[in-house]
């Protein structure tokens, strides 16, 4: 037998359907939370970090480049966060790994330059050209160890120098290691952010990686802040001028007033020849000139030679 629904069973209907649909589409916006992982550090923080390494991989160019007597291009490739166990499991293995202290703060940074790019530079150190025809890929020794540690010295005076402007820390090498899972120096779950360099030597190329622990970056977060906003309300000599440079051949509209009263149009119509308007403006008063539509000077027109002039008599106050 049909039955006929009541205007209330309807809109009941339609109330069940617009929650239900209110429902799935918060399910489908729910995201799933990893309790392993940390807080994520600000991007803005990332960028500074970003900034900061890729002067450092100018400035570790031209200082290679003096140590080595080769042409060193060094480049930075990426920054981000990952826990240690993917940083870990993304280097070669075998590699050079060292572990650095990072006083005067707790916890170690980790350091690692990838084989392609450690046995050319040994050769280079111990008077060869450094173009290998074939790559090496076993471990290095304790005596090459030995003789890379001016390499070391270079590379962590420019990383040192780099850090000054945030805050000052003193990066020694505590540890060294050839495989990356036994530098247990961080949890496997522990946040790291790392920062990845390209290195080419002649026609040699290879990667240098280094992972600092998140929770150091979230502690100079302030230190960070502090830096880039002395940085952005300073500029130095230098900079003035090249801005003093780029704005001298700008060109300014100067236009030279007389203010006085407002004029009716009616009135302005009836004009004719013979009326005098009063400005009631006093013959000794400065005139202002505006450069381009704002109040900048105020003095007197005059004339030089066959062109007209304004006499400069003093500087208005700027309106606060």
């Amino acid at each position: 037998m049909d039955r006929l629904l009541s205007q209330e069973e309807i809109d009941s209907v339609f109330r069940n359907l617009k929650q239900k649909g209110r429902q799935e589409d918060a399910a489908s916006k729910a995201v799933p939370y990893d309790f392993r992982r940390p807080d994520r550090i600000a991007k803005d923080q990332l960028r500074a970090i970003h900034l900061l390494h890729d002067n450092f991989a100018r400035n570790l160019g031209s200082s290679l480049s003096a140590y080595l007597r080769a042409y060193v291009i060094v480049n930075l490739v990426s920054v981000e966060q990952i826990s240690y166990q993917e940083f870990c499991q993304c280097l070669p293995s075998p590699t050079c790994l060292v572990s650095l202290g990072m006083r005067p703060y707790d916890g170690n940074a980790v350091f690692e330059m990838n084989p392609s790019l450690v046995f050319p530079i040994l050769e280079m150190l111990l008077g060869g050209s450094g173009k290998a025809s074939a790559r090496i890929t076993r471990e290095v020794t304790e005596i090459e160890q030995v003789v890379l540690e001016g390499v070391y010295r270079v590379i962590l005076q420019d990383l040192r120098q780099a850090w000054h402007g945030v805050t000052k820390i003193d990066f020694a090498i505590e540890a060294r290691e050839t495989e990356p899972q036994l530098l247990q120096i961080l949890a496997p779950n522990e946040a790291v952010v790392t920062i990845g360099l390209e290195v080419r030597i002649a026609e040699n190329y290879g990667m240098m990686n280094i992972g600092i622990p998140s929770i150091i970056i979230k502690m100079l977060r302030q230190k960070f802040d502090q830096q880039w906003s002395v940085r952005r309300s300073e500029s130095t000599e230098a900079e003035q001028a090249r801005s003093l440079r780029l704005a001298k051949p700008a060109l300014m509209h100067l236009d030279a007033r007389l203010e006085g009263p407002t004029l009716q149009v009616g009135v302005l119509m009836r004009l004719k020849t013979g009326d005098v308007l009063a400005f009631d403006y006093p013959v000794n008063r400065p005139l202002d000139c505006l450069v381009n539509g704002k109040l900048k000077l105020r003095g007197q027109v005059g004339s030089a030679g066959r062109k007209k002039a304004f006499v400069i008599k003093e500087w208005p106050r700027p309106v606060e």
